[in-house]
């Protein structure tokens, strides 16, 4: 009893934290900790007394489980401050039918996340635009009719997730007004006046029908005295209009009345208004997850040592990542209340010798291999030679935005704000963006985020001027790679190829009209695939599919949803719509059908039915062994020109991107090849081929931007032709056109146009007598 007490004790760490406060080393503020030891020292059977820095405790089994009890009461308490309550309110009428397969969609997944991250929070849900009604307002004061609260406030759990998976069908216009009261008159019964910040309405409508008159004043009186209620209890409203295609037959006079009464909220509340034309934007509008943001840094911008500005920086955008797995075990025994289930995983590290006997940590030291050698260096020393910067902020200096590339971003976004509070922080942010942006500049700054920090960071700061009156100006910050962390690719451009090589007028048009058709923005219309409206489409399905595996454990991966499908594939309805489009650029453009490539020996084996019989297994092993031979010659790579493929073999080693060293070894080994053809040839006999790899050698230089190479072959080749007496093969060369590249070709070339012309010309050798 006393050990299980003891874990429970040992888990809640808010005791020990307001001990510690008690106990001195936080002295300036007693507070909590404080009336805490209090209330230990009040408790019967119970002593302690501070010892400087420790304590010491006479407990009895009496007094630890009223230690106990207390300290759950303490972690409860903390734990309600930080719940959620939201409402959501749902409109169910017969205008919004087409659409409320997707709300229920994007409703459950809210509760799904909520299950996983912030399984205290509280949610109710309220829809209107039904038949009935069922509400406390209705029975109480009578009106707010087709409103029904189907699930009153409560934690979530797996039947909320039911109820907003089987939302009901309306069949009447309901009043988005009159069940935002509704919902607001549910937390302030629930909660009164407290949890304030931590009330949330949630409101999804396409507001496309009128709300009732006012008994008194107009509706925009009724608008301002429900926000100011809402502003006085602390709560938040989140906004989500369907709108687009989904209100195309709608009222616009009733629509335009709507949307300014809910630019009141937005106006004088904290209400974000989101208006959404696809079901793709719907699932992304509503934030499913919430998360708190936290500062990166709070600290000195240092300017110069004698000018410092106080700044917050806090994380803009952070990849979302699947959340943890952890290893559970059904060992332990049914009965056992406490038992976590949690698997805890112990390492062994043993001799490679027959004895196997395991090495303690004292004699285990991490070693580097440097050459042949492994040089093995302590923790100590691991620790002396890390490098341990100065936390700060700093700036280095100034610098054109256009010198800094795009593809030079790594990492997050940051931004920096000046210290919250802080006027003259403020002013002096807002100061020097506004002049950076002036002068189109940005400031290259290094950053060392918190003490310890074993690396430095340097990074772009870009100015943030606010188009918002009650936001003040700030800055993006993006990390800079150091040189270690750039990767060239030797790819030439394409604007120095030649001029044979460049689309011609009906090409560029059929590729013009390809991009506006499929243009994200069309004029008059919301943006398609916007970040803020567009959900990670491999995070959704693994929360529904979890969800699914906590209802029925032997569950099958679903399809991906269609909604979801849109955010990963083209629009099949607009690449129809636009087939002359899709015609024109196969018409103008030479496509040749991609071979398909046989399936590999894995591929075959694990696509082989498990009821096949033996002699179909037989022939399946037989054909992924004969795949599997020619997988393995195919990834043997080519480091030689051969004799039987001289120019797919040249094509190959001069594609290679392992090393910089392979373009020149593939010139050198084609021209080469050449002579080899040439002195070999028997009456012109290999003249052909020597033809074509010199064709391959040209092209492969002008692509890989290397002209002097191939020029000073060719004029080597000249010279070779006339001592050997090769007119027809010299003659054969001008007829393919095989002349000096240019420098309308090649940018590095000194050949000019016209000498390339006249260099078969000028050089054509003699016959030999």
């Amino acid at each position: 009893m006393l050990y299980r007490l003891s874990r429970f004790l040992r888990d809640h760490y808010v005791i020990w934290q307001n001990l510690l406060t008690w106990g001195g080393k936080k002295k300036e503020k007693p507070g909590n900790g404080q009336q805490f030891s209090n209330t230990i020292k009040s408790l019967p059977h119970f002593s302690v007394s501070p010892l400087s820095s420790s304590f010491k405790f006479q407990l009895t089994p009496q007094a630890l489980l009223s230690l106990c009890l207390l300290g759950a009461e303490f972690t409860r308490s903390s734990m309600a401050r930080n719940k959620e309550k939201l409402v959501l309110l749902l409109d169910v009428g017969p205008s919004m039918h087409s659409v409320l397969p997707e709300v229920e969609k994007v409703c459950s997944m809210l509760v799904e996340k909520k299950l996983i991250f912030r399984k205290n929070d509280e949610v109710g849900v309220v829809v209107f635009g039904t038949e009935e009604t069922n509400n406390d307002l209705t029975k109480e004061v009578g009106g707010y009719d087709h409103i029904v609260v189907l699930e009153d406030i409560k934690v979530v759990d797996g039947d909320l997730i039911d109820t907003l998976q089987k939302l009901p069908r309306g069949t009447v216009d309901g009043d988005f007004l009159d069940a935002i009261v509704v919902g607001m008159d549910m937390l302030i019964k629930k909660y009164k006046d407290i949890h304030k910040g931590k009330k949330r309405l949630c409101l999804i409508t396409n507001a496309v029908h009128p709300i009732k008159d006012s008994l008194e004043g107009t509706k925009e009186d009724q608008v301002e005295t429900i926000a100011a209620q809402m502003t006085a209890q602390g709560m938040k409203m989140e906004s989500v209009v369907v709108r687009g295609r989904l209100s195309q037959d709608a009222n616009k006079r009733i629509m335009d009345e709507n949307d300014r009464l809910l630019s009141i909220f937005s106006k004088q509340t904290l209400t974000r208004t989101v208006y959404v034309d696809s079901p793709t934007s719907l699932l992304g509008a509503l934030k499913t997850r919430r998360i708190t943001p936290v500062t990166v840094f709070r600290g000195d911008l240092e300017l110069s040592p004698d000018m410092k500005i106080k700044v917050w920086v806090y994380k803009r955008t952070q990849e979302e990542k699947f959340p943890t797995l952890k290893k559970y075990s059904e060992k332990a025994p049914q009965t056992n209340k406490f038992a976590t289930h949690q698997v805890k995983v112990d390492y062994e590290y043993k001799t490679v010798d027959g004895a196997s006997k395991v090495v303690p940590p004292e004699q285990r030291i991490k070693g580097y291999r440097y050459g042949p050698q492994v040089v093995p260096i302590s923790a100590a020393e691991w620790d002396a030679v890390k490098f341990k910067p100065e936390k700060g902020v700093k700036l280095l200096g100034f610098t054109d935005a256009s010198n800094i590339m795009r593809h030079y971003y790594m990492k997050d976004v940051y931004l920096f704000i000046a210290e919250p509070g802080n006027t003259r922080a403020i002013l002096s942010v807002s100061a020097i963006a506004r002049a950076m942006k002036e002068m189109n500049k940005v400031a290259i700054l290094r950053c060392v985020w918190r003490q310890g920090q074993q690396n430095v960071v340097l990074g772009v700061l870009t100015p943030n001027i606010s188009q918002n009156d009650k936001l003040p100006d700030s800055f993006y910050f993006n990390v800079l790679p150091f040189i270690e962390d750039v990767r060239e690719y030797q790819f030439p451009s394409f604007n120095s190829f030649p001029v044979s090589w460049q689309p011609n007028e009906q090409q560029q048009k059929a590729a013009d009209e390809l991009v506006q058709m499929l243009n994200l923005a069309p004029s008059g219309k919301e943006e398609a695939l916007l970040p803020d409206y567009t959900p990670n489409p491999v995070l959704e399905r693994f929360y529904r599919h979890l969800e699914l595996k906590s209802k029925q454990p032997d569950a099958a991966v679903p399809p991906l949803d269609g909604t979801l499908k849109r955010i990963t594939e083209p629009d099949p309805e607009l690449f129809f719509e636009n087939k002359s489009v899709i015609d024109a650029l196969r018409k103008h453009f030479e496509l040749k059908e991609n071979p398909k490539l046989k399936k590999s020996a894995r591929r075959l084996l694990r696509e082989k039915p498990s009821g096949s019989n033996d002699e179909d297994g037989d022939a399946d092993v037989s054909d992924a062994q004969a795949v599997n031979s020619i997988e393995k010659a195919l990834v043997v790579k080519i480091e030689k020109i051969g004799d039987l493929t001289p120019v797919q073999d040249f094509e190959v080693i001069l594609s290679r991107r392992d090393s910089p060293e392979w373009v020149g070894k593939a010139i050198k080994e084609m021209r080469d090849k050449i002579l080899g053809l040439l002195s070999d040839s028997h009456e012109g006999d290999n003249h052909l081929i020597a033809v074509e790899c010199i064709a391959a050698l040209r092209k492969g230089c002008i692509l890989e931007q290397e002209p002097e190479p191939y020029n000073n072959f060719l004029r080597y080749l000249n010279l070779y032709c006339q001592q050997k007496g090769m007119s027809n093969f010299w003659q054969l060369l001008a007829s393919r056109k095989l002349t000096l590249v240019s420098k309308s070709e090649a940018a590095d070339s000194d050949v000019t146009d016209n000498e390339a012309r006249r260099f078969f010309v000028k050089t054509e050798p003699k016959p030999k007598d």
